[in-house]
């Protein structure tokens, strides 16, 4: 079954957003797939067919949204910008920019204070996102953001405040802070508050008050966006989280069906979709899996069509004409549709390093415009495939020489790709300018063949096999990564653009500008301890111990 672009959008959307809006995460229906993006350039560059550049108020891992004319932008600032002094966390302050489409201009910005507590700004969680991690979503009239511990807003397209609510704040395990961004059904906005309250909330979008609450503990390790699925004549709310696929009511959140989903214990990446079934891409220790939509209870073996090897990473796959586009690690898998097997793959060519937790921070997802791919690493390279025939990677382009954090998703609308940096907002239009490709780089992607067997078709999991192993992380694998030069030793010039630079740079004991990999060896499990290392052990509102949530459900309540 092939994915169709604009088969299935929330009702509400339809009746009141323009056609041609990116209006949630990963536009229209959560697919990212630009229905009029035709005419967004193959190329560009700092100079060429960048209609403008416009400064942010701070940084974030949320990714614009545009609504008719305007883009709206979420940042935050006052604290979290240097893990060495992050400032005081009372003076956290969350951002909603509005700017205008065509020409850049800022048209207004409203600033929400911090609702203490807060995840602090340690370990490897927040300081790799920040605080600004939720992408808004609109319904053509009014825009709604979730900024966590502190709450949900709601301003019109002018920025007049309408309301905002609480959805908890408590912690996850981890205190990796949350990210999962708001959907919208009809005149519900559904926001999955897994850090905040274990909670599926459903919220009137007039008034912010609350319709309707599930709690489940298995929402623990979730950090995706759900996405509304047609299953027959209903509509399914449909997430991905550690080890299960979930399916529930919109109107009540309780569960309509579950099916096993991978043995990942986390769940970063958001599930994709067409007209009959779901499919999520796992990291480590996971896999992926195409499951039918619809059902009532546990339907593992009954609805579980095949399961796959490939895992993802952060960045949610695309579908493309019968086929699934999986960017992980510098490469680019693709996978078939019905089959779950591995067709070909790619190494991105002329990708830099890009830095972070196991030497990745690569947090945006591909988005499909036309016969191409367009998919943004976290240096700010924007790589494009053409889809056509034979994938083929056709340019490598950049926004800036300057040195910038890419972690939100592009969006497009009405000619513009619209990506979000650490600093900057870019805007990206065809002017008619060439930019000239180097063919050796682009000839260095050239295709390979991977050993046969990556999907296994059929129903529900015979022999509890782990798709894609699970194998353990080696330290030193990362450690030979950074030692470019392989002189054994890793210096400030070599770590440089990887986010976590200065943290690493605190293992070098001697003094001596350099960490050798004995010092990497024994300090590294310090830098990527839980929590952070914070003292006491405690969770912000649960003190005496960081597991101390009230006791929930696993799943939410069954819809029988």
């Amino acid at each position: 079954m092939k994915f169709k672009i604009g088969l299935f959008i929330p009702g509400l959307l339809i009746a009141t957003a323009c056609a041609g809006d990116w209006a949630r995460f990963r536009g229209p229906g959560g697919l990212g797939v630009a229905e009029n993006g035709a005419s967004v350039p193959t190329t560009w560059s700092p100079e060429a067919n960048l209609a403008w550049k416009m400064e942010l108020p701070g940084p974030g891992a949320s990714s614009p949204i545009i609504v008719g004319a305007r883009i709206f932008v979420t940042c935050y600032s006052g604290y979290g910008l240097d893990q060495q002094s992050p400032g005081k966390i009372e003076d956290l302050v969350r951002h909603l920019v509005c700017f205008d489409l065509t020409t850049g201009k800022q048209l207004w910005q409203r600033d929400v204070k911090v609702v203490l507590p807060e995840d602090p700004y340690t370990g490897i969680g927040v300081t790799a996102h920040g605080y600004a991690s939720h992408t808004p979503v609109s319904d053509g009239k009014n825009i709604y953001v979730f900024f966590g511990k502190s709450g949900v807003h709601a301003w019109d397209l002018d920025g007049k405040k309408l309301w905002q609510t609480s959805v908890g704040k408590e912690s996850d395990p981890t205190r990796w802070g949350s990210s999962s961004s708001p959907i919208l059904h009809d005149n519900t906005l559904i926001v999955t508050a897994s850090a905040e309250s274990q909670s599926v909330i459903g919220i009137d979008c007039a008034t912010g008050k609350e319709i309707w609450r599930q709690e489940a503990a298995g929402l623990d390790g979730m950090w995706g966006t759900p996405a509304l699925v047609k299953a027959g004549d209903s509509t399914d709310l449909v997430m991905v989280v550690a080890k299960e696929l979930w399916g529930m009511d919109p109107t009540n959140g309780k569960l309509r069906w579950f099916a096993a989903a991978t043995d990942a214990q986390h769940a970063y990446t958001s599930i994709i979709h067409n007209e009959s079934s779901v499919y999520a891409f796992t990291g480590r220790g996971g896999g992926s899996v195409a499951v039918k939509a619809g059902g009532k209870g546990n339907v593992s073996e009954s609805n579980t069509v095949w399961e796959g090897r490939d895992t993802a990473g952060f960045a949610t796959p695309v579908g493309h004409n019968g086929r699934l586009f999986v960017v992980n690690r510098g490469v680019l898998t693709t996978v078939d549709e019905e089959t779950g097997e591995r067709v070909s793959q790619l190494g991105l060519a002329g990708a830099r390093q890009t830095g972070g937790r196991f030497g990745s921070l690569d947090y945006p997802s591909p988005i499909v415009a036309g016969d191409r791919m367009f998919y943004l690493n976290g240096s700010g390279q924007m790589f494009v495939f053409d889809l056509a025939d034979t994938v083929k990677q056709v340019a490598v382009n950049q926004f800036t020489t300057d040195r910038e954090v890419f972690w939100g998703t592009p969006a497009v609308s009405n000619g513009h790709l619209i990506v979000r940096s650490s600093k900057h907002l870019y805007a990206v239009k065809d002017k008619g300018d060439k930019v000239e490709q180097d063919p050796e780089v682009l000839a260095s992607a050239g295709p390979s063949t991977p050993p046969a067997g990556g999907g296994r078709p059929g129903g529900g999991r015979p022999g509890g096999g782990r798709p894609g192993g699970g194998q353990r992380f080696d330290p030193m694998s990362m450690f030979r990564g950074m030692d470019t030069d392989k002189d054994g030793r890793i210096t400030a010039k070599e770590l440089e653009g990887n986010r976590m630079s200065e943290r690493l740079m605190t293992l070098d004991k001697d003094g001596d500008k350099a960490i050798t990999s004995e010092e990497f060896r024994t300090g590294i499990g310090s830098l990527f301890s839980r929590g952070g290392g914070g003292s006491g052990g405690g969770r912000p509102g649960y003190p005496g111990g960081q597991d101390k949530r009230p006791k929930r459900p696993q799943r939410p309540a069954s819809a029988e």
